[in-house]
């Protein structure tokens, strides 16, 4: 088995897969949190605004998605068949989501009528919120675990899905972008409406302090597998040490009215939980509730060699194309968004 760096070309393509996760979730996690607190602005300027906001970007963002999606499926194939199955519910609807969500940004002004914007702004919060729970609940159950058979079949139902973690997971991916969007918002927006996210961020941020906490407490009494792993390698503390300070730190920004440095603090924090997944779960992609041999892991569940390789070469060269063009979206719409008629 061919190694780079120390690393073998399995271990590299989890690091991509997560790598591509993570940028969906501190780009994506944005624009789902503008959605979340869109009806919270009751006049029609402050919402065409907030959605200018994003107007550029969250197309973009989505990209993000598709990657990992692709990347799951080219390098570990046994799980993205896996995973899509015992998910199909959850992703049929999270995909309606999606669209429904991206619908609603474009249909709300082709038309003047008020029940006709009104009717689009409910579709695109109300999808928002869904797209983000779903995410919540999915990665609730991964860290649980799935009823994986030898075959690497799952067994259960969908409906065991919804428990009470995975709900305090939902909640806390929920709390996590509803803060990260309102962040963003306070980057792109002056006056009445500036002053209104302020406040409201500074709840947002308690809100999510606080079920964070909890999440954490619960991860370690329910999820000792978790904790194991951090106990047996002391090193790694380091990391979720990390991730509490970061938290941590978005209180006394927000208090110092430092927002693009607590908006960068949010998007780390974003990124340091899934790292902190990611950690949990190495070198298994999807635990098993039967029995740990019928783990899926990047040796059991991966592409030949051969594909691995041509695989890492094709990361090598779009995914910093796909960076470079985000960063290059995020430079040229930097800045307040203007109120002008070329608004949402």
């Amino acid at each position: 088995m061919e190694t780079y760096f120390g690393l073998d070309l399995n271990t590299w393509w989890f690091l991509v897969l997560g790598a591509v996760l993570t940028g969906y979730a501190v780009l994506d996690g944005f624009d789902l949190g503008v959605g979340i607190i869109h009806l919270y602005f009751r006049k029609e300027e402050s919402r065409r605004i907030a959605l200018n906001a994003i107007g550029p970007v969250w197309d973009g963002n989505e990209v993000w998605l598709v990657i990992a999606g692709g990347a799951m499926f080219a390098g570990y194939p046994i799980v993205y068949a896996t995973v899509f199955s015992a998910f199909y519910v959850p992703f049929m609807l999270l995909l309606t989501g999606l669209i429904f969500r991206a619908v609603a940004i474009e249909f709300r002004s082709k038309e003047p009528m008020v029940w006709w914007r009104w009717t689009w702004d409910i579709m695109f919060s109300a999808s928002s919120i869904l797209i983000t729970i779903l995410l919540g609940l999915v990665m609730g159950n991964l860290i649980q675990g799935l009823a994986i058979d030898k075959d690497f079949e799952f067994t259960g139902s969908w409906l065991s899905f919804l428990n009470p973690y995975a709900f305090l997971i939902a909640l806390t991916t929920l709390a996590l972008f509803t803060m990260h969007g309102a962040m963003f918002l306070l980057l792109k927006t002056e006056d009445r409406m500036y002053a209104r996210l302020t406040v409201l961020a500074k709840n947002l941020v308690i809100t999510f302090v606080i079920i964070f906490a909890i999440a954490t407490v619960a991860t370690l009494i329910y999820i000792p597998q978790m904790a194991e792993k951090f106990r047996n390698q002391p090193l790694l503390f380091i990391v979720p040490m990390v991730a509490i300070l970061a938290v941590a730190n978005i209180p006394r920004l927000i208090t110092k009215r430092q927002y693009m440095l607590a908006f960068i603090f949010s998007g780390i924090t974003s990124g340091l939980l899934l790292i902190l997944f990611s950690i949990g779960l190495f070198p298994n992609i999807v635990l098993s509730t039967i029995s740990p041999e019928f783990n899926l892991n990047i040796y059991n569940a991966a592409s030949s060699q051969k594909t691995m390789k041509n695989l890492m070469t094709v990361a090598l060269i779009g995914v910093p194309l796909v960076a470079i063009y985000t960063i290059s979206v995020f430079w040229i719409f930097k800045g307040k968004v203007q109120k002008d008629k070329m608004i949402y």
